[in-house]
């Protein structure tokens, strides 16, 4: 993956805000609800698959460095070993996911909502499956307990970020979002 030095920078700038944004959380259990999904999905839209998912990946590495900027000023490898981690790797994918299905149809309020909306599942997805391992949960535990708990503060997230989303990109001179989608 190729990225000029402004998609680096715009990248690193998000992931700054990816950092921001997951520290905003209300605490329910073993996996807290927080605006990273929101964030996550709102760059994507923004940067494009290439820059939107390097803006997560360096997310993540800050976080596996040590810096405290996953959810609750969490970090290290115990983090993303831990319960929560399946979500966190979950948003390499997610960012993948929601950016791909962005290149492929127009940047309309219902489509770009739509493509967070999987973009999410895809997350929650990826949250459950871990969590059953991770904290050694039943199979109906960790889906009751990873995914549809967080269903409807998604669908929430995703309209939200979606049409934040749409109203930036029309909104926002074109020199600022110079990034190859």
């Amino acid at each position: 993956m190729k990225l000029s030095l402004r998609e680096q920078v715009t990248a690193a700038i998000f992931a700054g805000i990816i950092a921001v944004f997951s520290q905003i959380i209300i605490p329910l259990g073993i996996v807290p609800l927080s605006l990273q999904t929101f964030i996550v999905g709102l760059t994507v839209t923004l940067l494009g698959r290439k820059t939107g998912t390097w803006a997560i990946v360096i997310y993540l590495l800050l976080g596996l460095i040590g810096l405290p900027v996953y959810a609750g000023a969490g970090s290290g490898l115990g983090a993303l070993l831990g319960p929560t981690g399946g979500y966190l790797i979950g948003f390499l994918f997610t960012g993948l996911v929601l950016g791909t299905i962005l290149k492929k149809v127009p940047a309309t309020y219902f489509w770009v909502i739509l493509a967070n909306l999987i973009g999410f599942i895809v997350t929650l997805l990826f949250g459950s499956i871990w969590l059953k391992y991770a904290a050694d949960l039943t199979w109906p535990a960790a889906i009751s307990g990873g995914f549809i708990s967080f269903l409807l503060p998604e669908i929430i997230k995703a309209v939200a970020s979606g049409t934040l989303g749409v109203l930036l990109l029309h909104r926002l001179p074109e020199k600022f979002l110079q990034v190859e989608k």
